[in-house]
């Protein structure tokens, strides 16, 4: 799965005030017109441009491609609980037989015998498997998780979203994406 990314757009990576990308999946990106806007309200510094520039009557300025937030934002430690933070928790595959198409979630005890809608009892799980199970305990039907159903970190997710990368990366971003990754000699 990826996130459609258009070139066209000439979209800026936007970056925490410590160079960090402020998400890495959905990938931190401002439109142009709204990376302009928070240049001229002074809320960034841009740290790379496009070959494209905008002009008025008066002004001419070229599009940032990366901008980086002058104050910190601190990151939530945990994440809130969505569909799409589950999906991205279990890589965006079925726990139970690794698909990856008609993703729902199950609860892995079910509500009908008392589970809860938490981190600790939902999974990613596709259509078929999530009907095969139904409302049966794990045991019952025979099906378990590839992996415990736990409450992801921030940087869980991060680090998951690092494997699915836009459709399109400007050069530009390259020095602020994957920074924590070795270096090749």
């Amino acid at each position: 799965m990826t996130i459609a990314v258009s070139p066209q757009a000439l979209p800026a990576l936007v970056l925490n005030a410590d160079y960090r990308p402020l998400s890495y999946y959905p990938l931190s990106l401002w439109s142009w017109q709204d990376a302009i806007k928070a240049v001229f309200l002074d809320r960034v510094n841009i740290i790379a441009e496009y070959e494209h520039s905008v002009s008025s009557p008066s002004f001419s300025m070229r599009l940032p491609s990366v901008v980086s937030l002058k104050t910190y934002v601190q990151p939530t430690r945990y994440p809130a609980f969505t569909r799409f933070n589950v999906f991205l928790r279990d890589r965006f595959e079925c726990q139970y037989c690794g698909s990856r198409d008609e993703l729902t979630f199950d609860h892995v005890i079910p509500r009908a015998h008392g589970g809860q809608t938490t981190w600790e009892n939902v999974v990613a799980a596709c259509s078929p498997c999530n009907l095969r199970k139904g409302s049966k305990l794990p045991k019952q039907a025979g099906m378990f998780p590839h992996q415990k159903p736990y409450p992801p970190t921030v940087q869980d997710l991060h680090n998951n979203g690092r494997l699915f990368p836009p459709n399109y990366l400007h050069e530009s971003w390259m020095d602020y994406l994957y920074w924590d990754t070795e270096l090749q000699p």
